[in-house]
């Protein structure tokens, strides 16, 4: 088990509904995606994952998940990511199921944390 934090603390992470509207293979790197997500914010981010080797473009375009939308921009092999898709992954990394809602709700829906 990782290191325990505040709630306080993880109240900072702002996780929203995105859709993602295009992926494609990442230019310099195997085992990336670099995909256009739809975060109801008016303009389409850049979201850099590695979800090659477990999802096809096919499977992802269209599809809602939910994503950090408060990281700091990161360079992912030359390629600018401006947010973080989550996932569940299996213990031996065999297995990697992107985190979607339950029901259908807009792109930018907030995920709100319950405490208490």
């Amino acid at each position: 088990m990782g290191e325990k934090i505040d709630f306080k603390d993880f109240q900072k992470v702002e996780m929203k509904v995105g859709k993602i509207k295009s992926v494609e293979d990442h230019p310099n790197a195997d085992k990336l995606l670099v995909m256009k997500v739809d975060l109801g914010e008016g303009e389409d981010r850049t979201i850099v994952a590695g979800l090659r080797k477990y999802y096809s473009s096919e499977e992802l375009v269209g599809k809602k998940a939910i994503f950090v939308a408060n990281l700091a921009p990161a360079s992912l092999r030359g390629v600018e990511s401006n947010g973080m898709i989550m996932a569940a992954v299996s213990e031996d990394h065999g297995e990697v199921k992107v985190l979607k809602p339950s029901k259908d709700c807009e792109a930018g829906s907030l995920v709100e944390f319950k405490h208490g």
